[in-house]
């Protein structure tokens, strides 16, 4: 034993001093053992911190895959400059995120959020959050936006013959809202919920021009809608969808005593998408949309053409009325690694009311794009759209639709 013991002794401090040995023991203890220290590490080999420019790209680089599963809540942030032809040049920030309420659940898409804020230098700010969750199995969906702005921008009247022949003026428009939609699925892809819509406008700095636009109007407003919604819904995401349907029916009643409208109001949306692949790597995606408000209804709550997804390369609200009418049909194709490409054609129609619309005010909407994708299917988008007697670039994140 004390044989054994010394043995022992020995072999720990052959090891303490790295030597390599071999040895047998002979007698009635038999011991083999072999041991090898690691060869120091080159210097040239050792890891180094990279630097700043690669740390980026390496953060860049990992955003892509989905996390998902792994974390409460999956997160890139961003920012850079920003532009659309309303708000002029400037900076935004953001912050995308993927989230699964169910993470053992990997039939239900994940649910996203955005949160962002931009200011330019035409005065511009904003900042708000939107997304959407989805619960287990897709049986409910909860989608919600909030958002404060405070816009210095052009007005030109009410109606296409304004929006064509007027002069601009400039207004400061300040507006709070919040919208949010609860839905059941009460059969396979088709769902019913309700709605709540607040919006609260203020029109700022308005000249005799101003007020002569819009009809001399109040300046602000404050509305309060309660409504229901039916939708068929079997898109597999929906910041950016590849395949199936969307159909949206909302009905909007914006009640007198919940806000400060000079009477009760109603607004109908109708919303139609489909997804059809038509080659590898390439989609159509078509859009249908329709806004029709009631008559009476103020000028910080008509239909504006012109936004990031609908008529893009038109100045946010130049054409505004009652109703709103719009189509769009836009190929989006993969080119490379993290990069796409979009070409899109649509029209779009201004009316007071369905007997007054006339297609020969029709105007026409055409544009490219390109595609970089920040998260795993969530893309920052660059357009660049065509109208009549107009053009302007957007950025935005997230499909047009």
């Amino acid at each position: 034993m004390y044989r054994t013991l010394l043995t022992l002794v020995w072999l720990l401090g052959c090891v303490g001093s790295g030597m390599a040995q071999e040895e047998v023991l002979y007698g009635q203890d038999t011991l083999r053992y072999t041991y090898t220290p690691l060869a120091p590490i080159p210097a040239d080999t050792m890891a180094r911190r990279p630097n700043f420019l690669q740390r980026v790209v390496n953060y860049f680089g990992e955003s892509t895959v989905d996390r998902s599963y792994e974390k409460k809540i999956d997160i890139t942030f961003a920012g850079g400059p920003s532009y659309s032809k309303t708000t002029s040049l400037g900076l935004g920030v953001l912050a995308a995120g993927l989230y699964r309420l169910d993470r053992t659940d990997s039939i239900t898409p994940p649910s996203d959020v955005t949160l962002y804020g931009s200011v330019s230098i035409s005065g511009y700010f904003t900042i708000g959050i939107t997304g959407n969750t989805i619960f287990r199995n897709s049986r409910h969906k909860l989608d919600y936006d909030l958002a404060f702005s405070s816009s210095p921008r052009d007005i030109w009247g009410i109606g296409y013959e304004a929006g064509r022949h007027h002069t601009e003026t400039e207004i400061l428009e300040q507006r709070y809202s919040f919208r949010a939609r609860y839905l059941h699925r009460f059969l396979y892809g088709s769902y019913a919920g309700v709605v709540l819509d607040f919006d609260h406008t203020n029109g700022d700095k308005m000249d005799e021009v101003a007020l002569a636009y819009i009809g001399h109007q109040k300046r602000h407003y404050t509305a309060t809608g309660l409504g229901l919604v039916l939708e068929y819904d079997t898109r597999d995401f929906i910041p950016n969808p590849s395949k199936g349907l969307y159909f949206s029916l909302q009905e909007l009643f914006y009640a007198k005593g919940l806000g400060s409208c000079d009477k009760s109001l109603w607004r109908t949306l109708i919303r139609a998408n489909a997804y059809h692949r038509v080659w590898k790597d390439a989609l159509l995606a078509y859009d249908l949309y329709g806004e029709f408000n009631s008559q009476g209804t103020p000028w910080s709550m008509l239909a504006r053409m012109g936004d990031g997804e609908r008529m893009r390369g038109y100045y946010t609200g130049r054409y505004t009325d009652n109703n709103l009418l719009t189509m769009q049909v836009e190929l989006r194709q993969h080119i490379w690694r993290r990069i796409g490409g979009v070409a899109w054609v649509g029209a779009g129609n201004v009316f007071s009311e369905i007997s007054h619309m006339r297609l020969d005010e029709t105007l026409p909407n055409y544009g490219l794009g390109l595609r970089w994708e920040l998260k795993k299917r969530v893309n920052v988008r660059f357009d660049y759209g065509f109208g009549r007697d107009t053009s302007g670039f957007l950025l935005s994140i997230n499909e047009a639709f």
